[in-house]
């Protein structure tokens, strides 16, 4: 239970040496985006290379090479995703979810709360967190397609430009 065998413990150091170098090369030829803020299919990906990497590590039935296999398919496929999202109209919305307004022009849209399984508080923190004390200064608080929440205030919303493709806004 606590040990097995040296040839084993052998096989986990560089076999995990090995897979941890080939998943930071994949990781750093695939771009920065594999990294970056997650959207639903990135975080997919990341939990899956991760699984993939524990198999390769503790798993002696599956082959190194079996295993690199997985992981530069995973890494792939984020890649061909990314890019075929950012270069095709309409990939984008296949794999990702559109922004929405949480609270408009300082009155909380309780609807789009409730849509997205949001609690008044959740936006009120991002909120505080921006450095307002109330919603009266508030332009925008928008969900964005990574779960993040960003608040505009009114005396920074200009044009409204930057909010081109959140519905109901003045940008879209």
């Amino acid at each position: 239970m606590w040990f097995d065998s040296w040839p084993e413990i052998l096989r986990v150091l560089i076999v995990g040496s090995v897979s941890y170098t080939a998943v930071v090369a994949l990781l750093r030829a695939s771009g920065k985006r594999t990294l970056g803020q997650l959207n639903a299919f990135d975080s997919i990906v990341t939990v899956a290379v991760g699984s993939t990497l524990a198999t390769i590590l503790l798993n002696s039935d599956v082959a190194f090479l079996e295993g690199l296999t997985a992981l530069v398919l995973l890494v792939g496929l984020q890649f061909v995703i990314a890019w075929t999202s950012a270069h095709i109209p309409g990939a984008r919305s296949a794999v990702t979810s559109r922004p929405v307004s949480l609270v408009v022009s300082g009155e909380l849209q309780h609807a789009q709360l409730r849509r997205n399984r949001l609690s008044e508080s959740e936006v009120l923190q991002a909120v505080r967190a921006a450095g307002f004390g109330d919603l009266a200064g508030i332009a925008e608080v928008v969900l964005e397609t990574n779960g993040t929440i960003s608040v505009l205030a009114t005396n920074k919303l200009g044009s409204g430009s930057a909010l081109h493709g959140v519905p109901g806004t003045p940008g879209s």
